[in-house]
């Protein structure tokens, strides 16, 4: 079986996030044929044309050779005015620049959105979808991973409560897994 490295990249830039909880609960689940690595993001300087034709944020640099090691990205994102944060569309931006060069090409991707409320990220989810499909990731199709009701699912391990959540955690990180067997590179 071969061995795949996971780039995470979690939205959601505060310390106890239950975006960055699920990735986390994702991985202690995730066959032992994957590894994983957070990518962060949130000291990334905004994106700006004029200042990478004046020579590359160092920030910038290390943010696309952390992406382009990875061999897929698993992405866990909150919901921000029914789209994804400002610092996870900057990530985005980066690492897809200069032009042609991007660092998220061809790398198979599947989405988690966590919310509080109901609906899960929906808005977020989909949003994050129309981008990696113009930046060339094949992205996992099913199962869909909207998980409403998130300050309820993690105990103050921050492990996942539920039996019927942590199966279907399961569900989809192993279906990640399949996923980028069949499409990575």
């Amino acid at each position: 079986m071969k061995n795949f490295k996971i780039a995470v990249v979690v939205g959601s830039l505060r310390a106890d996030s239950l975006n960055r909880k699920a990735a986390k609960a994702l991985i202690a689940l995730a066959p032992n044929n994957l590894s994983f690595e957070f990518v962060e993001i949130g000291d990334l300087p905004h994106y700006n044309e004029d200042v990478e034709a004046a020579g590359t944020q160092a920030a910038w640099e290390s943010f696309r050779a952390q992406v382009k090691s990875a061999d897929a990205v698993l992405f866990a994102t909150p919901e921000y005015n029914r789209s994804v944060p400002g610092a996870l569309k900057n990530a985005i931006d980066v690492g897809s620049r200069p032009y042609g060069q991007s660092a998220w090409a061809k790398k198979p991707a599947a989405i988690i959105s966590v919310s509080p409320g109901a609906l899960g990220a929906f808005g977020a989810n989909h949003h994050l979808r129309q981008s990696l499909v113009f930046l060339d990731m094949p992205i996992l199709q099913q199962p869909e991973a909207y998980i409403g009701g998130g300050g309820k699912l993690f105990g103050d391990d921050g492990g996942l409560q539920s039996d019927d959540t942590k199966a279907f955690f399961k569900t989809f990180i192993d279906a990640f897994a399949d996923w980028i067997s069949r499409t990575a590179n």
